[in-house]
């Protein structure tokens, strides 16, 4: 016995030219416990569709009511050190061309439900660019503006010294408002399940930072403040207006709220790490340099508290079939290269944002600006970088190079689009195995850089 694990269950299918994502898809994967899908477009045409179950070292399982979710991790993204552990449809290619593929050496059963071509799971922070899609749309029709005051479209938003905030500002996590509440314990549970009482909270709330002064990560807000915006603006609700808007003329399987009818398909995420805890996030609040009376120690304590409950709700029908815009997205992969493929070029027809409104999403909005208060300290070349609601490359996620945009996820979610070589990308996992204050995603490297050759842009 060599001692090395059996590969992984690899299913689906690749375009001739694409075989080397495929056998780097499974080396990506060959560690991992959770299943995991990818899917490819390049010119809006599918190349990469492919998906495992995963190597089985845990059963699925929703997480129960009230337990502790993964991924707080994600909710103080960008501050550095221990407080960045704390933070931060088509069926295949189709055609002759195709080559299928399926490493029947795999280990053990997954003990549950496995993860198929057909199953949806949570998308986590990849679910802000589903989001931002929502307000670039109403931006594209001229019913909104980035620079308009945020009060033009919701006038309570006005209250507490934040009537000069833009709409770029929400946009660009520069609105100062990371958290729902100033109480570091976070809003509770039967508040923070409520989309109207969210909205109420932070239309009361009074910025943390000076908006559009600096930026941190607004890790559940983000959602409901640039939601709000789009439900003012159409009328509806972001999850409805997603839905009639970008999912139906494109025909996805993302919802933002997922319908009843679709419950047989989700899969769960699972932690493969127990989360911090309340009092290891305070102390790597404090280890930043903040003192724990100080505002904004208090708003990242709240956020780690509030993504934690809401993480938490998704193992539940209600925590699913509300709309959590900010990460509580629920699609496959295929359905997340589709929409990022209709950013970039015309998908059967359909070309939701002009190459002009792409490139005004993609443009950095926070490179100039530093985190707030002592945060700045541990500013490097690694924070955290965005445009209009969409991430920009940077070490820890390269996506796929200068030039390209998208949005990854706690735990490890990812979508994302290259405007200039027409790729567009959609991986989506279950095990919550991503470390942000690590690097890159592990199960990343491999098939990015095998999708970057493949396309001719390099290793």
């Amino acid at each position: 016995m060599s001692g090395r694990r059996p590969a992984p269950v690899v299913t689906g299918t690749v375009r001739p030219g694409w075989e080397g994502v495929r056998d780097a898809f499974a080396r990506g994967q060959a560690e991992d416990p959770g299943g995991a899908q990818l899917a490819v477009r390049r010119g809006g045409r599918t190349v990469v569709d492919l998906w495992t179950p995963g190597t089985g070292r845990f059963g699925y399982g929703a997480v129960p009511d009230g337990a502790d979710g993964a991924g707080v991790t994600e909710g103080v993204r960008g501050t550095g050190t221990r407080a960045e552990h704390a933070r931060r449809t088509e069926a295949g290619a189709g055609g002759d061309a195709e080559t299928g593929y399926r490493n029947e050496h795999h280990g053990a059963g997954t003990g549950g439900e496995a993860f198929r071509a057909d199953s949806v799971g949570v998308l986590m922070s990849v679910s802000k660019a589903l989001v931002a899609v929502c307000a670039h749309l109403l931006i594209e029709r001229g019913v909104l503006d980035p620079d308009d005051p945020v009060a033009r479209h919701w006038p309570e938003f006005a209250a507490a010294g934040k009537a000069g905030t833009t709409v770029a500002d929400l946009l660009a996590h520069r609105a100062g408002l990371p958290a729902y509440t100033d109480d570091p314990a976070g809003l509770p549970q039967a508040l923070l399940l409520d989309p109207a009482a969210r909205v109420r909270a932070l239309a009361a709330m009074s910025p943390v930072w000076d908006p559009g002064k600096a930026f941190l990560y607004h890790a559940l807000t983000y959602g409901d403040l640039v939601g709000e915006v789009v439900r003012r603006v159409s009328g509806e609700s972001v999850g409805r207006f997603f839905a009639r808007e970008v999912a139906g003329p494109l025909g996805l399987d993302l919802w933002i709220g997922l319908p009843e009818g679709e419950e047989h398909r989700f899969v769960p995420q699972r932690a493969v790490r127990p989360d911090p805890t309340p009092g290891q996030v305070a102390q790597a609040v404090e280890r930043a340099g903040l003192a724990p009376g100080d505002r904004l120690a208090t708003s990242l304590r709240a956020s780690s508290a509030e993504l934690g409950r809401a993480t938490a709700s998704f193992g539940t029908r209600r925590g699913r079939a509300a709309e959590f815009p900010a990460a509580g997205g629920i699609g496959d992969a295929r359905s997340l290269a589709r929409l990022y493929a209709a950013l970039v070029g015309p998908v059967d027809g359909v070309r939701l944002l002009s190459a002009a409104t792409v490139d005004r999403a993609r443009t950095p909005c926070t490179d100039h600006l530093p985190q707030p208060g002592v945060l700045h300290r541990l500013d490097g070349p690694d924070r955290s970088r965005f445009g209009l609601g969409f991430e920009l490359p940077r070490p820890g996620a390269p996506l796929l190079g200068e030039g390209s945009f998208g949005h990854a996820g706690a735990g490890g979610r990812l979508g994302m689009a290259h405007p200039e070589s027409g790729l567009a990308v959609g991986y989506v996992c279950t095990a919550m195995a991503w470390e942000p204050s690590a690097g890159p995603d592990p199960r990343w490297m491999p098939w990015t850089e095998a999708v970057r050759k493949a396309a001719g842009l390099g290793g």
